[in-house]
């Protein structure tokens, strides 16, 4: 039976998004992310991934990505053997949700994983908030209060697979340029054993060219 190991090591969450906006309805995006179990030490995983993104109206908007996810053993930065090497293809739809001065995001996500122990699908639902708080800076607010939750499941037993939960704050320096610092908690059953992981997350976004403001503001992409 799963249980939660209590006073772990804080880890952290690492990213690096860069977007492209193609005109007013396409974009593009590369993003790295790079994992450790403790405290900038034992680092233990990295995915590089890209995307292509439409959005035909404010609300809504479709991407298809993919890439490759890399997880190594614990107890040392990248230590062999490998835990897993995967590769994903995941389309993806968002609706975005305002409601008064909060803004609300439901993201569903199917994903194929080719990975070195078969091909497996995994989906997820993830529900945000977005909570711009303090005083206006210029034709926006440079701060944002951030809080999502999101689940895993797959289509094999025991089908509920993780749980991720984040609090964090999301500063933008310019409407191309934002930094998001804050906490987050993972847990992952399964049937043989259980993680329990608390993250510091750090994320660094930067838009290269800006031909619509729109959906901008929600800057968490893991």
């Amino acid at each position: 039976m799963a249980r939660l190991t209590i006073g772990q090591d804080l880890g952290s969450w690492n990213i690096l998004n860069l977007k492209r906006n193609l005109n007013e309805k396409w974009s593009v995006t590369a993003e790295g992310q790079l994992r450790s179990l403790q405290f900038y030490n034992n680092f233990h995983y990295y995915e590089v991934t890209g995307t292509a993104n439409y959005q035909p109206t404010p609300n809504l908007r479709w991407t298809l990505g993919g890439g490759s996810y890399q997880t190594y053993a614990e107890g040392g930065d990248f230590k062999r053997p490998k835990g897993q090497e995967e590769w994903r293809l995941w389309p993806q739809v968002t609706l975005f949700q305002p409601l008064r001065k909060v803004n609300l995001e439901h993201r569903y996500r199917w994903e194929m994983r080719f990975t070195d122990k078969g091909y497996r699908n995994r989906y997820r639902y993830r529900f945000g908030m977005y909570v711009p708080v303090g005083k206006s800076k210029k034709d926006f607010r440079p701060l944002q209060l951030v809080g999502t939750s999101e689940i895993f499941f797959t289509d094999k037993e025991p089908y509920f697979e993780r749980i991720r939960v984040v609090g964090a704050i999301n500063y933008k320096f310019t409407r191309s340029m934002a930094l998001l610092a804050g906490y987050l908690y993972q847990f992952d059953y399964k049937l043989t054993d259980e993680i329990g992981r608390d993250f510091l997350i750090m994320g660094f976004y930067y838009e290269f060219s800006r031909h619509r403001t729109v959906n901008s503001r929600n800057h968490l992409n893991h």
